[in-house]
């Protein structure tokens, strides 16, 4: 699977671990940075380009980690098509893919472990959107809602 990743400072050292995992597990990874350590980096500069790689289909799915992860997903979500979540449990990990169809899984370098959090992306990867009609209705409010916002910007 084509995937990406992205960190600052509060990542760095979990997303470096993560990707050399990645790719033991042959998945290709784009890294969108932060390519060394700098504890003056800012989160928006690495997550923004891969939530736009993932809104465009450009990758897969993303992996995006700044300290708490909260961060990181607040700024991923603003993203029109990125649909990015917090996770720190193996249910939301596959049940955000299955209903909401999540593309992008965030998570705390300062909060997760890299073992639990190789679990949780493992469980993220393998989960595939459901389909089902009312999760399609809802994702359809979530497209409108981002095409409402982005004509207010013109």
């Amino acid at each position: 699977m084509k995937l990406g990743i992205a960190a600052d400072h509060g990542g760095f050292e979990l997303k470096e671990e993560l990707v050399d995992s990645l790719r033991s597990a042959r998945h290709e990874v784009i890294d969108f940075g932060a390519k060394e350590l700098n504890d003056g980096d800012d989160y928006p500069d690495y997550v923004v380009p891969l939530a736009k790689a993932v809104a465009r289909r450009d990758v897969e799915r993303g992996i995006a980690i700044c300290g708490s992860g909260v961060g990181a997903c607040i700024i991923a979500n603003k993203v029109p098509g990125a649909r990015a979540s917090l996770i720190n449990d193996a249910f939301s990990a596959h049940q955000g893919v299955e209903d909401d169809s999540m593309n992008l899984i965030c998570l705390g370098g300062h909060v997760v472990e890299h073992d639990l959090a190789w679990d949780l992306i493992q469980i993220f990867l393998s989960a595939q959107f459901s389909g089902a009609e009312r999760h399609k209705r809802r994702l359809a409010k979530i497209a409108l809602l981002e095409k409402q916002y982005v004509d207010l910007k013109e």
